[in-house]
């Protein structure tokens, strides 16, 4: 980051690993990748042997770990979850764009809609003829569309929204050639994005061995023997671009035109060729065309929250942030109107300090409320945020560092404090939630601390790293996909056993002679939580702790082996 090495465009995706505060204010543009062409709601899986010590570094997770990346992205089941998501990113950077890679299919102009509406500032129709060669085969040869179809269906189903206007278009998905380009133009795009070609020109021999390490020409492995044999050259790529450029112009010149601009969405300069085979095809779909503006006319597409109550709070702390000798607290009162609080601090400070941020508790916030959505999403170190009332969806998205604490005068045994999803990808900080959440908590966590007693379905799906403790009950499907990181379960009505998802962990008791550091080090994360939040039922716990130890699961993946010091680096 920082650097000429530095990527403009920064993906995130759905297993959210490496999206971190810095990681996004270093972006020019962040890239939503909701699907891939080649492979339309998949996932993805990068093998243990795959994750050298730089790639884990990158990913925040440990060399060797298999990593599981979602078919979803957990925080979006609905375009209002999109939009929120799209408001979070652009809290954090607020100079990025943010775009969102959509899959051809068919529908796909009413989806491009609801991205528009959704205060995306890019729409990216991805065509499956692209891939990676880790794509599965069977994917790459039959799954996706071609990028026209879905193309020139978004582009008019935003005309016909009058959205045209706020939106850029972009397409991929083995385009080449110039020709390429200026279809894509006439089509409506107003940029294009190359992945396949590219890699030949820098000797991909396509090969597909990419998920193998295998890859001889040294470009998709990690082995430095076979990297030796890379040869490509930055002149090359340079070559190849220009050479396209010169394409294009040459056949926008024999097309009578000066830019790529004067032509996007003129697809009236096709024409069906007279041919017996042409005949047998419909092109009204691609030849159709509606008046109105064919291009983006504006920036950004801005949202219309422009968050001036944290905006006014960013001015108050402003001289912690330049000098952490001023710590500062204050005090104040928060409504569910108030979205993604702390994000934009965050990334104010991740533009001073990058990830390592402030020291512990330099800002500590004060709230008296209940929330909107994504608080404290990608928290940085330096901050605390202590909230006397509730939660909402998202609590601790992406968080990185830093502190988060819920409590409430009045609450009993069953209330929920936060909502689904959340610490989302996290890769560090602490959560305590002294009540309940909801589904889907801890999914893709990679490094955050979390005490909470009791959540919905799906707890713990795909986590890499970090520490759970949960004290109540869980829900279904606990620990499916968890490759990593390590879950504290208080189990005291004796039906845990029967929600875990088995496939990759396995649950222990803590109370033999050879879990003392476990014992040791879940007691010491009571104590802590039991000092934040005044938890009634962690007092219990402590005052009875050899006796209660009995209701306790530890959950690793099974093959995590060795002292739980040592795998969290405590």
């Amino acid at each position: 980051f920082g650097t000429i090495k530095n990527s403009a465009i920064k993906q995130v995706a759905s297993g959210r690993f490496g999206v971190t505060p810095e990681y996004l204010c270093s972006a020019k543009e962040i890239q939503i990748k909701v699907a891939q062409g080649a492979k339309p709601g998949e996932g993805g899986q990068l093998p243990g042997h795959k994750v050298s010590p730089l790639i884990a570094r990158l990913r925040h997770t440990k060399a060797g770990l298999t990593l599981i990346s979602p078919p979803p992205h957990h925080d979006i089941y609905s375009i209002e979850d999109l939009a929120q998501l799209i408001f979070d990113l652009k809290q954090v950077n607020p100079e990025a764009r943010v775009a969102v890679k959509l899959v051809s299919t068919i529908g796909v102009g009413t989806i491009a809609a609801g991205v528009a509406k959704a205060y995306a500032d890019k729409i990216i129709i991805s065509g499956g003829d692209g891939g990676t060669g880790a794509a599965p085969i069977g994917s790459i040869k039959f799954a996706g569309n071609p990028w026209e179809l879905g193309l020139i269906e978004a582009h008019n189903s935003l005309k016909a929204n009058n959205l045209r206007g706020q939106v850029e278009l972009e397409t991929d998905g083995g385009l080449k050639t110039g020709l390429d380009v200026v279809k894509a133009a006439i089509f409506g795009a107003e940029s294009y994005a190359f992945g396949t070609g590219a890699l030949t020109v820098i000797g991909c021999k396509i090969l597909r061995v990419c998920h193998m390490n295998r890859c001889s020409v040294g470009i998709a492995t990690q082995e430095e023997t076979l990297r030796e044999h890379y040869e490509g050259t930055v002149e090359r790529v340079i070559n190849y671009f220009t050479l396209l450029a010169e394409d294009v112009r040459e056949i926008l010149a024999y097309l009578g035109y000066r830019s790529l601009e004067e032509i996007v969405g003129r697809n009236d300069l096709f024409e069906v060729i007279d041919d017996t085979f042409a005949t047998k095809f419909s092109f009204e779909k691609l030849l159709y065309k509606l008046d109105g503006t064919n291009t983006r006319q504006v920036p950004f597409n801005q949202p219309y929250d422009t968050n001036e109550y944290e905006k006014e709070i960013l001015e108050e702390i402003m001289s912690a942030i330049k000098d952490p000798n001023n710590a500062i607290a204050l005090e104040k009162n928060i409504s569910n109107l108030n979205r993604s609080f702390g994000t934009r601090i965050s990334g104010e400070i991740a533009k001073y300090y990058g990830d390592k941020g402030l020291p512990d508790r330099t800002i500590t916030l004060n709230l008296t409320g209940t929330t909107g959505q994504s608080l404290g999403a990608f928290l940085i170190n330096g901050m605390s945020i202590y909230i006397n009332g509730a939660g909402n969806d998202y609590i601790g998205k992406g968080m990185s560092g830093g502190r988060i604490v819920i409590t409430a005068d009045k609450c009993g045994p069953n209330f929920s404090l936060g909502g689904n999803t959340c610490l989302y990808g996290a890769t560090g900080g602490t959560l305590y939630v002294n009540g309940q959440v909801g589904e889907r908590f801890c999914v893709r966590n990679s490094g955050a601390i979390a005490i909470v007693e009791g959540t919905g379905d799906h707890p713990c799906e795909y986590m890499t790293g970090g520490v759970v403790v949960i004290l109540g009950k869980t829900g279904v499907n606990f620990g499916a996909g968890m490759t990593g990181g390590v879950a504290f379960v208080y189990d005291e009505a004796h039906n845990f056993f029967e929600d875990i998802n088995q496939e990759l962990v396995e649950p222990k008791r803590i109370d033999t002679e050879d879990m003392d550091i476990e014992r040791y080090y879940l007691k010491k994360l009571l104590k802590d939580y039991h000092k934040e939040t005044k938890s009634v039922k962690a007092k219990e716990i402590l005052d009875n702790f050899r006796v209660e130890i009995r209701n306790f699961w530890m959950v690793r993946p099974k093959d995590m082996k060795g002292p739980l010091m040592m795998e969290e680096g405590e």
